[in-house]
């Protein structure tokens, strides 16, 4: 894919992310794609769902596992506004999802680069491709405003 693609997939990813800020998640959304094509899309649903697993990819994973009748999601690339966490990068993983493309950097839980790095470790046998800061302002933007609006309150 190209910077052209991941610009517009990212955008989906985006408008999840403001689908959980309207519901006061912590907004962060995520799609998967396949040969082109959408496979699935989720935003984060903890609070709502009460479920401190329901983050964004765990939610896609789910619906799109079910919509493919299949725990492995091989050749697929999963957009997120946000570097996923270690749960989220273990789930994905576990999925064999073949690339991440996210927003923007996770400083004090990012499992890609940020806070560590697990993507490349010797530890797993199953390497996946990273691309980070796509649309990086606009994905930063939409977590620093839903925190400064939280602050308020």
């Amino acid at each position: 894919m190209d910077q052209i693609d991941d610009i517009k997939w990212m955008k989906l990813a985006i408008k999840q992310a403001k689908l959980a800020k309207k519901k006061e998640e912590v907004p962060v959304g995520a799609i998967l794609i396949k040969d082109n094509k959408l496979i699935a899309s989720a935003h984060n649903q903890p609070i709502t769902t009460k479920d401190p697993t329901a983050h964004a990819e765990i939610q896609l994973l789910r619906l799109a596992s079910k919509k493919l009748n299949n725990y492995r999601l091989p050749n697929t690339t999963m957009y997120v506004t946000l570097e996923p966490c270690i749960m989220c990068l273990g789930a994905i993983m576990q999925a064999r999802i073949e690339k991440i493309v996210f927003g923007t950097n996770d400083e004090k839980t990012g499992a890609c680069g940020s806070c560590i790095d697990l993507t490349n470790s010797a530890c797993f046998n199953h390497l996946i491709k990273i691309k980070n800061n796509v649309l990086q302002l606009e994905c930063k933007q939409l977590l620093t405003s839903f925190f400064k609006e939280l602050r308020k309150k």
